[in-house]
């Protein structure tokens, strides 16, 4: 059967895509939560229009899951906003690779030999992280790659799965949970390396609301399937990048996310779990990390005492 669907439907139409944001009716939209998430927001000097070199004017794009209700309560700032998520969508990719792989189509132990034009980084991108740089020719598992790419973002092997993956499954999995928009169209690499296809093609994009129920999906473990689910969770627990939300949180507290930044963008989505305090939150703004890194942890600190209830 069908899931019901709340009736707040945005359709936006930009070239050859159309970008959807549904809210489903297993969430409880917080109207109260809204209005706090807003105050915060507007308290850091985020409400407003940032200018993008690339894009123009853009927004933040900011959603919060209370995991601790019964009905999971939904709130944010422009949450359907879409924005370009920077590493952030490599989470996408994982999961088309880790489904293929419940499937029997790869295996983690499928070795892949790294090759041009995938092979992009000439720096770690977490430069203390002691495992070497990719270069072609060299011979990785499925499983190394996966690894590299979620908890060190690194761009070449982000490359490598979208062509093991392949972008019509990656795509083809986001349609089917209903995060129309949030397609992933592109590699980390210069256009002129891409595939015919994909050369003028729109850039990726996605919203907070579709990342914080990307993320939902797996603390539910109905991301594709629980094994799907558990992979997910295990790889985004081992992020190694802790500059943005991780840095506002209790150190007892487990943070389950991904980050990314290039240029205007500074951005991070993850599930927070602190016992009895348990939320999604998916953060994307339009700002250089030098300017957005000292008021992350801020914002993180004041929605985590929100959520602990002490910033009501």
């Amino acid at each position: 059967m069908r899931q019901k669907i709340a009736l707040l439907i945005v359709l936006f139409c930009s070239g050859a895509r159309t970008a959807e944001t549904v809210v489903p009716s297993y969430y409880r939209l917080d109207d109260r939560l809204g209005r706090q998430l807003l105050q915060i927001v507007q308290e850091l000097g985020w409400h407003g229009d940032f200018d993008t070199a690339e894009d123009g004017k853009e927004r933040i794009s900011l959603a919060v899951i209370d995991l601790s209700s019964r009905k999971p309560r939904l709130a944010g700032v422009y949450m359907d906003n879409f924005i370009y998520p920077a590493s952030v969508y490599k989470m996408y990719v994982a999961a088309a690779v880790l489904e293929k792989i419940s499937r029997g189509e790869l295996a983690l132990t499928h070795t892949h030999i790294i090759a041009f034009p995938n092979c992009v980084d000439a720096v770690r991108e977490i430069r203390w992280d002691p495992r070497p740089v990719l270069q072609t020719g060299d011979t990785v598992t499925v499983n190394y790659l996966l690894d590299l790419m979620i908890t060190r973002s690194d761009n070449t092997a982000a490359n490598c799965l979208i062509d093991l993956a392949q972008r019509e499954s990656i795509n083809a999995m986001m349609q089917a949970n209903g995060w129309r928009g949030s397609e992933v169209t592109r590699k980390f690499l210069s256009r002129k390396h891409e595939e015919a296809e994909y050369q003028t093609i729109r850039g990726t994009e996605t919203c907070a609301l579709h990342a914080a129920d990307f993320l939902y999906k797996i603390y539910t473990r109905q991301l594709v399937n629980p094994w799907v689910s558990q992979q997910m969770l295990t790889l985004l627990g081992r992020q190694l990048d802790k500059s943005k939300l991780a840095g506002g949180l209790p150190a007892d507290a487990m943070f389950y996310h991904k980050t990314g930044w290039y240029a205007e963008w500074t951005h991070d989505v993850g599930i927070v779990d602190a016992g009895r305090v348990r939320y999604v939150i998916a953060c994307f703004l339009p700002l250089p990390a030098k300017e957005a890194l000292p008021k992350y942890s801020v914002l993180s600190k004041k929605i985590y005492e929100l959520m602990n209830g002490s910033g009501q």
